[in-house]
C-alpha cells in the first residue's frame, strides 16, 4: 500500500489543479505554488492543501511550500523556462529525487529526460500519468487487449533491480516489452541491464499484476 507522501505542485492551471485535488482526495499532503492568488479558485473552497502566491523558483518560497520534507516535485507551469529551473533547484539544491517538469518544446524534454528530470508533454499527458511518475505505485493500465485478459503497463524499476539483467525480473504470465532510458524507447533482449532510472512497459495477464508488482517490490 502507498504510503502517504508530500507533494509540491508549482502551477494552479488545468493540470496543477487536478493533480492537486487527486492527490488530496487519496490522503497525501500538498502545497500549490502559483503566482497569481485567482489561479487557486480552481482547487474549490474545500481544499484541504496549502496554497502559496510567489515565484516557484524561489527558495523561501519552496521552503515556506515544506520542500525539505517533501517526496516529490512537480512543475507545472506554462513556461519551458520556469519548469525546468524548478526542477533543477528541487533535485540540486534540495535533493529531491522524484521530480516532473512540463515542457512543451519536445526537443528540449529530450535533453533533460537524458538528465535525469522526467518531462511531460502537455498534449500527451494527463495528470494521471504525472502521478504515476511522481508516485509510481500508483496503479496504471497503458492499454488491455479485447478480451481483457493482457494488458500493458508503465512501471519504473526500482533502485534493488538496477545491474540485473531484465530476464531475470520476467514472469511466466509477464514480459518486458519495452524500457524508457533517458528519454529513448529500446527493445531488451537478453543482454540488457536494468539502469537508474529505467522505465519499463510489461505486458502481462490481468491476474498477474499484483504479482509483477510484489516482484518488482522485492528485488526479483
Amino acid at each position: 500500500m502507498l504510503e502517504n507522501v508530500h507533494v509540491v505542485i508549482v502551477g494552479c492551471g488545468r493540470v496543477g489543479s487536478t493533480l492537486a485535488l487527486e492527490l488530496t482526495a487519496s490522503g497525501h499532503t500538498v502545497a500549490v505554488i502559483d503566482r497569481k492568488t485567482e489561479a487557486f479558485k480552481r482547487l474549490g473552497e474545500n481544499f484541504s492543501g496549502l496554497t502559496i502566491a510567489g515565484i516557484g523558483f524561489d527558495r523561501d518560497v519552496l521552503q515556506e511550500a515544506g520542500i525539505e520534507k517533501a517526496q516529490a516535485v512537480a512543475a507545472v507551469t506554462n513556461g519551458d523556462n520556469s519548469n525546468i529551473l524548478i526542477a533543477r533547484v528541487a533535485r540540486e539544491k534540495f535533493g529531491i529525487e522524484k521530480v516532473v517538469a512540463r515542457i512543451y518544446d519536445p526537443k528540449r524534454a529530450e535533453i533533460y529526460e537524458r538528465l535525469g528530470v522526467a518531462t511531460v508533454a502537455t498534449v500527451k499527458w494527463t495528470s494521471e500519468r504525472i502521478l504515476r511518475r511522481i508516485l509510481p505505485d500508483v496503479s496504471s493500465i497503458e492499454w488491455t487487449d479485447p478480451s481483457s485478459n493482457v494488458v500493458l503497463i508503465e512501471r519504473e524499476f526500482p533502485n534493488n533491480l538496477v545491474g540485473k539483467k531484465v530476464i531475470e525480473i520476467e514472469l511466466t504470465s509477464a514480459r518486458v516489452s519495452a524500457i524508457r532510458r533517458l528519454g529513448t524507447a529500446v527493445i531488451p533482449d537478453e543482454k540488457t541491464i536494468v539502469q537508474q532510472g529505467d522505465v519499463g512497459y510489461f505486458t502481462v495477464e490481468i491476474n498477474s499484476v499484483n504479482k509483477l508488482d510484489n516482484l518488482l517490490k522485492q528485488g526479483a
